[in-house]
């Protein structure tokens, strides 16, 4: 009898918590998200700290079709025609839309978002960080001290749902 009660009393237990740790990731609801891009189904994303790993064992060349959940470090401020999105420390994943054929909110800045699309591994010219930086608002000291290609963590936006 004692045997069937620890029994009972663990399985209780275990039940519970999985009920517990359920609760607290909330679905998805669009209600809450203003969206940007192709609609899509938010299913299996990934946290930022998972998408770094991911990035890290990516090759130049190589790409991943993922979803993942991070909050957007800075937007274009001439057309929202790009972002970068937090990662875990210093890193952000650079994001731009595919064929160019939406953009963000130029105030979307430390905003929640989900995304759709492809990462990958990049390596971006002098001119085009120059370029991204005179969007993003540097100054002309800040860009001149631009002078040799980046590696970056990019991303190529299908859609894009933003935390109203």
């Amino acid at each position: 009898m004692k045997k069937i009660n620890v029994i009972l009393i663990a399985l209780l237990l275990f039940v519970g918590t999985n009920v517990i740790a359920q609760s607290k990731s909330k679905p998805f609801n669009s209600n809450d998200y203003a969206l940007f891009g192709e609609k899509f189904k938010v299913n299996k994303v990934v946290s930022s700290k998972d998408l770094l790993k991911k990035y890290k064992a990516l090759k130049k060349g190589d790409s991943i079709t993922v979803q993942f959940k991070s909050n957007i470090k800075s937007v274009c401020k001439k057309k929202g025609c790009w972002m970068n999105m937090e990662l875990e420390g210093e890193d952000v994943s650079f994001v731009k839309f595919r064929d160019y054929a939406f953009f963000v909110p130029l105030n979307a800045d430390k905003s929640e978002a989900i995304l759709s699309g492809k990462a990958f591994v990049d390596v971006v010219s002098v001119d085009e960080l120059k370029h991204y930086a005179k969007d993003g608002g540097k100054s002309a000291a800040e860009i001149a001290k631009i002078t040799k290609p980046e590696v970056t963590y990019s991303f190529l936006a299908d859609g894009v749902y933003i935390k109203k």
